[in-house]
């Protein structure tokens, strides 16, 4: 924990930088370009701090599937058929130890940029969160960029057992990977034997569009098939290789990993593993994705994390309430539900799995988000986290390809986003291009944001729920009214 309010900046570098303005759907790297990771220049880091942000999560920086070719490059080329989108989701990892090609102005010096944007965060005062995605990796899994001596997830596996504790994936023996789709023919099929089970928990060799077909899941020692029996004595092999992982990237620096859907993994594998980081890097911070309000308690007690995502509570309770479906009475019980562990919980409005709130699937304006935004950032000591683009109304409008027009900003294909574009302005930053409405937007996230970080009664103070007493107030609407106090010291 920290004294001061963390207030995360979440930005797709794919995405952020990218000044295309004729963008195609689908289209390729060649076509519609990508951000670098070096466009995050001082100027542009001032500035995220400035908005209130003193963490940063990069999101989609590890290597990943793609459809764009980098063999030139000695990277494997992956099949075109078991990737999402033209980009690829930065979620199907195709080598734990290397940084996404695309990212690159030169994709042979890919790790230095990524170093050197580490130490330009750092310089400005800006701390850095990545990405672990624990739970499964892409079909295609390869590490050529691992330290030596480090073997290859299922490099020795039994592929003739469904389950055994020393695998590193799950198999379906004696049948081959035939998704209810096309995966091409000839030469060009994707071909996979014994299929590997997919990532969302799919045991069968025939996935459908719907799975997460793109991915494997891996084996923490647990035989789903065999009544989930746990398999944790001896420690199995995927717990060491994921400690290896973890203690190589705070080796460069890293301050914080946001874990990608940390319930999906055995709460015993984080109650080993994190003490074990901890013990080496002891200021570096753990962050559940968790949509399970029963196991809150257990993966902060047990599983040792530090924060996990509200997205089940308090985003929900107040989406629910800004589309006038839920009473802000209700918000009341989103902190009862977490009372004792509030200081843990992390709010937001948007990410990259959420809509935009600017979007016609959500709220249709920007300007409605300021309550709650309020109330996110205030209701708990615990983070807040806002979205590239969040701050400046957004829309996510587009359908970019494989993503869809779906009021979400892909995370799938190249793109630009249009109100990041016009702030970004070739690396200005500047509100020149911003509209009227956009600048008073921003200048409430920043002001907001701030408070949130700097005053002691939001970051360490108490919290006092005053719905109770204004029961009787005939001028306080209790469905679309949220009162409460903080207060320190």
């Amino acid at each position: 924990m920290t004294d001061e309010k963390i207030i995360i900046y979440q930005v797709l570098p794919r995405l952020f930088s990218n000044c295309c303005e004729s963008c195609v759907p689908n289209g390729t790297y060649a076509q519609n370009g990508s951000g670098k990771l070096n466009d995050f220049t001082p100027k542009v880091l001032q500035e995220i701090k400035r908005l209130g942000a003193n963490y940063i999560w990069y999101t989609g920086v590890i290597e990943h599937a793609t459809k764009t070719d980098y063999s030139r490059y000695g990277i494997r080329p992956d099949n075109r058929y078991v990737v999402k989108g033209e980009a690829g989701s930065p979620y199907a990892i195709k080598d734990y130890y290397d940084i996404d090609p695309d990212l690159a102005v030169d994709p042979l010096n890919r790790m230095h940029e990524f170093e050197a944007l580490v130490a330009r965060t750092h310089e400005a005062g800006l701390k850095v969160i990545l990405d672990f995605v624990p739970n499964h990796v892409a079909r295609q899994y390869h590490s050529d960029a691992a330290p030596q001596g480090v073997e290859d997830l299922g490099a020795h596996d039994d592929k003739e057992k469904h389950f055994s504790p020393s695998n590193n994936f799950y198999y379906i023996p004696r049948q081959a990977f035939s998704p209810q789709f096309y995966i091409g023919e000839g030469d060009d099929r994707y071909f996979e034997y014994p299929a590997k089970a997919t990532g969302n928990d799919c045991f069968g060799a025939f996935p459908s569009q719907n799975d997460w077909y793109e991915t494997v899941k891996l084996n923490y020692g647990v035989d789903y098939m065999g009544g989930h029996r746990l398999c944790f004595d001896p420690t199995p092999d995927t717990w060491h290789k994921m400690l290896d992982i973890l203690l190589f990237w705070c080796g460069k620096g890293i301050d914080a990993f946001r874990c990608d859907m940390a319930h999906m993994v055995p709460v015993e594998f984080w109650g080993w593993v994190i003490p074990r980081v901890k013990e080496s890097y002891p200021a570096v911070l753990f962050i559940a994705e968790i949509y399970d309000q029963s196991l809150y308690r257990l993966y902060i007690e047990k599983g040792k994390f530090d924060y996990l995502y509200d997205k089940v509570g308090l985003y929900d309770k107040l989406r629910g309430v800004l589309c006038h479906q839920v009473s802000a009475a209700q918000l009341t019980y989103c902190w009862q539900a977490v009372d004792g562990i509030g200081g843990h919980m992390l709010n937001f409005l948007e990410n990259h799995d959420e809509q935009r709130f600017a979007s016609p699937f959500f709220a249709g304006d920007a300007d409605k988000a300021i309550p709650a935004l309020v109330v996110a950032t205030m209701m708990s000591t615990g983070p807040m986290m806002i979205y590239f683009g969040q701050e400046l109304g957004e829309r996510g409008d587009d359908a970019e390809g494989f993503s869809g027009h779906d009021g979400r900003t892909t995370i799938f294909d190249y793109w630009s986003v249009p109100a990041v574009r016009q702030w970004y302005d070739g690396g200005r930053c500047s509100v020149a291009k911003l509209t009227p409405g956009q600048k008073r937007l921003r200048n409430l996230y920043k002001t907001i944001l701030n408070i949130g970080r700097r005053e002691k009664a939001v970051g360490q103070g108490s919290f006092f729920d005053l719905m109770y007493v204004n029961g009787e107030n005939p001028r306080f609407n209790p469905h679309r009214h949220y009162a409460f106090l903080r207060k320190y010291g």
